[in-house]
């Protein structure tokens, strides 16, 4: 079938808790409501609070002789007050290149700055994310890389900006990109553990958050604020660039950004690979109704990605994917501070996707579409004095509906239309049993439904037994979690958690050629719960010249459901199955396994030279899983170990750093060993104020970064295609910033 694509025209990023914005030193920041959390990111500052506030990320130490950062005092964001609030501190801007560790949260969550995302910038969220410390990437194109936590992927990692999920079709297929432009992030966390269930099951594996200003939560302090970016890279010939800003007057406030970036095909040591070109483009504007006890806003959002698919076959055929996504997002906040009520809050998503699969010239191979629709409310009820200590939580539901579909037009389809309805209630409450002493306990219970049509059998490939109908799923899951205050600063955590988690639509009813990838996918319609139990140990440090986190984690699973190649080839139909060798045959199962692992980060500021400081850094991270009886899962990242050397001051920094990745030969059936490779990257920036106007002075940095510098060859171990594309050889970036 041949035709051209039109692009589709139809159509709370924060955690309960103390918040920790890097924007607050360009905002005004009103006091907040110092609460505990499931997660480190809190509300927005948008009333004063009857107690002090506690930052909830630790400013990192300042090299000596840098100035700290200064006291700003709060303005009101609406009508005139009688008299001005009182002074509030601002979360000092991590300097770049500080380790930022999270000291509030009972799991281990990684932070990635907006300047980090500067320096990196490729075309993918998770390409700025894959080197952290038990993250990889699918690496499957180079406008398609899907993060990777702990080995877990697709169905068991939430990708979400602004606290509402991305509503793309990224799980069902590594091919699939994730409408999310890194020019679009301001601040990336990675949230693992017990705080994932404020947002769902599907997120056993964690969570990527992704947080901006599209729907503005607080008045800028001068009256606006915004943002120019922009960088070349060498590897690719790729340019981008993007502009972002917020401003507004009395309780209205407006936003506004977009970006384009293009780059060809990347080099690698062996030469160029074909068919790795990307380029997109995006925009969004949102406004905000801003006042002394909330705020209201809404945004509309669109992105537009065309990239191609590498791979020998693929190149023959000219594959490519055509995708366009349009989102409305709406959130809110109303401090009640009466009846019990801290606060209410509420997200709100709504999304049209479809992208097509292209060959040839305009040769639409196959068609994804995915309507979807999520809401979530919360209320946090006042802090309540008991005989255990002093109680704070929340307590919320959320609501999500989606139609998915992968139409082919050259054999069966992939996944004919699906409808999954869920509906879920969640509590989360901590108590302060003793000065040094926290508990937390949460709570989740859902209801999904899933209708579509799928295979129960396909013992015999021309008599397959069809399926046709609803399977209803009622997922419940519980966690516990102490910390421990202990000398120095280090704080100690143990956590326990049961997740059960019910099958995605594309597991359930898959059954069809998929050509992107190069495989006949087939689900299972019989598929149960999937259920897991976890326990982890870890060791933190937020604050002083040593900064680390360390964790180490036990999952048994009950039921993990798993993509396995069965060796059989097929072509486009069922009845093609052992007979023709066009794609590989894949299908999902279920077995008993068991996921165990280490990971580590850590900074040590050694001492002070010329107007700053030099240190040293380094990480590691490893993850093993094996079936019950014999095997081990496919596709597990190898084990890595970095580390690297910095300095920094407030105007220059500089690292050199290296990371290693190991021989990964903990192969399951039917998948090769992978070779090891070492990572060399280095980065020197500049930043500097310029020249005052009114009241804004302007910020500039200039950088390069260079990656791979050793020019090896990197093959990914979790990549479908690693055996025959390579990732990106050596390149440089050329990278700036300029700040309002």
């Amino acid at each position: 079938m041949t035709g051209v694509w039109t692009r589709p025209l139809t159509t709370m990023s924060c955690v309960l808790g103390l918040i920790a914005c890097e924007r607050a030193a360009a905002q005004t920041q009103l006091p907040t409501i110092t609460v505990t959390t499931p997660s480190p990111v809190a509300p927005s500052p948008v009333a004063p609070a009857p107690q002090p506030p506690t930052p909830a990320v630790a400013a990192p130490a300042q090299p000596k002789g840098t100035p700290a950062p200064a006291k700003t005092a709060a303005a009101p964001k609406s009508a005139p007050a009688a008299a001005p609030p009182p002074p509030v501190p601002v979360v000092a801007t991590p300097l770049p290149g500080t380790l930022v560790v999270v000291d509030t949260a009972f799991a281990p969550v990684t932070v990635v700055t907006s300047r980090e995302i500067d320096a990196k910038q490729g075309a993918t969220l998770t390409d700025t994310l894959q080197t952290k410390p038990g993250v990889a990437g699918s690496t499957f194109a180079a406008g398609a890389n899907r993060p990777i936590i702990r080995g877990l992927d697709t169905y068991r990692v939430r990708v979400q900006e602004n606290g509402i999920g991305t509503h793309d079709v990224s799980n069902l297929s590594e091919d699939h990109a994730v409408p999310i432009d890194p020019n679009a992030a301001q601040r990336v966390e990675i949230i693992r553990g017990p705080a994932t269930l404020r947002f769902g099951s599907q997120a056993i594996g964690g969570v990527v958050s992704a947080s901006n200003d599209r729907i503005p939560e607080a008045m800028p302090r001068n009256g606006w604020t915004g943002s120019v970016r922009g960088g070349l890279t060498s590897v690719d010939r790729g340019r981008d660039g993007a502009f972002s800003v917020t401003g507004g007057a009395g309780a209205v406030v407006v936003h506004a950004d977009a970006f384009n970036r293009s780059s060809n095909d990347y080099n690698t040591p062996q030469g160029r690979q074909a068919n790795t070109f990307v380029d997109s483009d995006g925009f969004s504007v949102g406004a905000s109704i801003v006042g002394s006890a909330g705020f209201i806003g809404v945004s509309f959002s669109r992105f537009n990605s065309l990239y191609g698919i590498p791979g020998a076959d693929a190149v023959l055929e000219n594959k490519r994917i055509d995708m366009s996504q349009d989102k409305i997002n709406a959130k809110g906040e109303w401090r009640v501070r009466d009846y019990g009520i801290e606060a209410i809050r509420y997200w709100f998503g709504a999304t049209t996707y479809a992208h097509n699969e292209l060959a040839g010239i305009d040769e639409i191979g196959s068609r994804f579409t995915n309507t979807e629709r999520e809401g979530r409310i919360e209320l946090q009820h006042m802090a309540v004095k008991t005989a255990f200590g002093e109680l704070r939580g929340a307590a919320g539901v959320q609501i999500g509906h989606r139609n998915t579909t992968g139409l082919s037009f050259e054999g069966d389809s992939l996944l004919e239309p699906t409808r999954t309805h869920s509906i879920a209630a969640f509590l989360f409450e901590e108590l302060q049993a003793t000065r040094n002493v926290r508990l937390q306990a949460a709570v989740r219970i859902e209801q999904t439904k899933v209708r579509g049509t799928g295979l129960a059998d396909v013992t015999d490939p021309t008599a397959p037994v069809a399926f046709e109908g609803e399977r209803t799923f009622k997922p419940a899951s519980a966690s516990l979690g102490a910390l421990y205050q202990l000398p120095l600063g280090i704080v100690a955590r143990l956590t326990g958690q049961y997740v059960e988690r019910a099958p995605d639509a594309g597991e359930l009813f898959s059954k069809g050629a998929h050509e992107a990838t190069g495989t006949f996918e087939i689900g299972n319609p019989l598929l149960k719960k999937e259920k897991a139990r976890t326990v982890e140990i870890g060791l933190k440090r937020a604050k002083g010249d040593l900064r680390f986190d360390v964790s180490a984690f036990y999952t048994k699973y009950d039921g993990f459901i798993f993509k396995r190649l069965t060796g059989v080839e097929c072509g486009a139909t069922l009845d093609s199955c052992g007979v023709e060798s066009e794609l590989k045959q894949l299908v999902f199962e279920q077995r008993k396994a068991a996921f165990y692992g280490v990971e580590m980060g850590a900074q040590y500021d050694v001492a002070q030279v010329w107007r700053g400081v030099w240190g040293i850094e380094g990480q590691y991270d490893v993850v093993h899983a094996r079936f019950d009886g014999d095997g081990n899962v496919p596709r597990i990242p190898p084990h890595r170990v970095g580390a690297g050397i910095y300095y920094r001051d407030a105007n220059w920094f500089a690292r050199v750093n290296m990371l290693h990745a190991f021989d990964q030969n903990r192969i399951a059936d039917n998948e090769t060993a992978t070779k090891g490779y070492t990572l060399l990257n280095a980065e020197l920036s500049y930043t500097w104020k310029l020249a005052t106007m009114g009241a804004i002075t302007p910020e500039m940095t200039i950088g390069l970064k260079g990656e791979n510098l050793l020019d090896d060859d990197v093959r990914n171990h979790v990549s479908f295609k690693k055996d025959e594309v390579l990732q990106p050889g050596r390149g440089i970036r050329l990278f700036g910033v300029m700040k309002f």
